[in-house]
């Protein structure tokens, strides 16, 4: 696929994706439910696929957020994953995720999970390239657009902080606190 130059800013509906499978046997654990796994293939296919609808290009999975699975998905049932360009920054792209499943003989549609993949446009040498700006073209779009923005910030701070903690760890004192964890010492 031929990179585009940086263009007009693009509308969040431009590049929206849906792909929707079958859960077959083979795709199934020993409990008969879908392996996480396979989600999150089908997720991370969704996501290249909506990146590189905005973008233009070639886009690549740099960080995954927020995989939780609310709910089972069993063998027979139809995955949909709506996938979004949530916010742009220079070269990179976040895409929000919802995730359901259908039994096709209830009807019955649950919600599996919501997650969010930061995608990197990158050009023919394999080098960040700039991605169109997103097109907000309601409050939705500038909901989603300001949620990434904070999820950003506190992803950042969150960072920080455990960094911090990680260097002022003193495991000899600190080693008190595992006593009512489900641990043993053996050293």
């Amino acid at each position: 696929m031929e990179q585009n130059s940086v263009s007009a800013p693009k509308p969040v509906s431009a590049s929206q994706t849906v792909m929707t499978e079958l859960m077959i046997p083979a795709y199934a654990n020993f409990g008969g439910k879908i392996h996480g796994g396979i989600l999150l293939s089908l997720m991370d296919k969704a996501a290249y696929a909506c990146a590189a609808k905005h973008a233009g290009g070639y886009c690549v999975t740099v960080s995954v957020e927020g995989v939780e699975f609310k709910a089972p998905v069993a063998v027979g049932e139809l995955v949909s994953i709506h996938a979004s360009v949530n916010y742009v920054g220079r070269t990179s792209l976040v895409i929000g995720m919802r995730v359901t499943s259908e039994n096709v003989e209830t009807g019955m549609v649950k919600h599996t999970n919501t997650s969010y993949f930061t995608m990197v446009a990158k050009d023919k040498s394999g080098e960040p390239t700039p991605v169109p700006a997103l097109l907000l073209e309601n409050k939705e779009d500038a909901r989603r657009f300001l949620e990434a923005m904070k999820r950003k910030e506190l992803k950042a701070q969150f960072k920080d902080e455990f960094d911090n903690e990680k260097s002022r760890l003193k495991i000899d004192s600190e080693l008190h606190l595992l006593a009512a964890e489900r641990c043993v010492i053996s050293f």
